[in-house]
């Protein structure tokens, strides 16, 4: 493995091989750990999502890059935490019934505002692309409906993202 910091680099940088390296070396505990905090295999790959996505909008920002680990794996915590708060039942006197945490609602309502304002600022066909690839259409059906290729489709959302990513990260300096 590359060293962390090289790694932060060349993937700040677009460089997909130091992204698939990032996964391989980091995903494997960070799927433990979510699976570790109680959440089931889909709620768990929610958590290890969006924490992927956490890393893209922080990669320029970590401050100890040795630490990329660490890093992943609080955040990763934390997303899980997150994600098991809004399904922890209320007892009360009668049947146990399920509130949401109103803190960690308004967090990723605000979140998701953010990453879908900013989407819609994209021109075509990044916005189209994220779109699709937000309901999980795969390579062939987003090439289908977007005419064109299926081998420029992930190309084209390696792009797409860091244009996404680059967007959201000035977005929250400016903040």
């Amino acid at each position: 493995m590359r060293d962390p910091a090289q790694l932060l680099a060349a993937a700040a940088d677009g460089d997909r091989s130091a992204w698939d390296e990032l996964e391989s070396s980091f995903g494997p505990r960070m799927w433990a750990v979510a699976r570790a905090c109680g959440l089931s295999p889909a709620d768990a790959s929610d958590a290890v999502q969006g924490t992927w996505l956490r890393l893209l909008q922080n990669l320029r920002n970590i401050r100890e890059p040795a630490g990329i680990g660490n890093w992943l794996v609080t955040t990763v915590r934390r997303e899980a935490l997150l994600l098991r708060r809004k399904d922890l039942p209320v007892i009360s006197s009668a049947e146990p019934i399920y509130e949401p945490d109103p803190a960690a609602a308004v967090l990723e309502a605000d979140d998701r505002h953010l990453l879908w304002k900013t989407v819609s600022t994209l021109h075509e066909p990044c916005r189209s692309l994220l779109q699709l690839v937000a309901i999980d259409l795969g390579n062939q059906q987003v090439a289908s409906r977007l005419g064109m290729p299926t081998g420029s489709v992930g190309p084209t959302k390696a792009r797409c993202l860091e244009k996404l990513r680059t967007l959201i990260s000035l977005q929250e300096t400016a903040q």
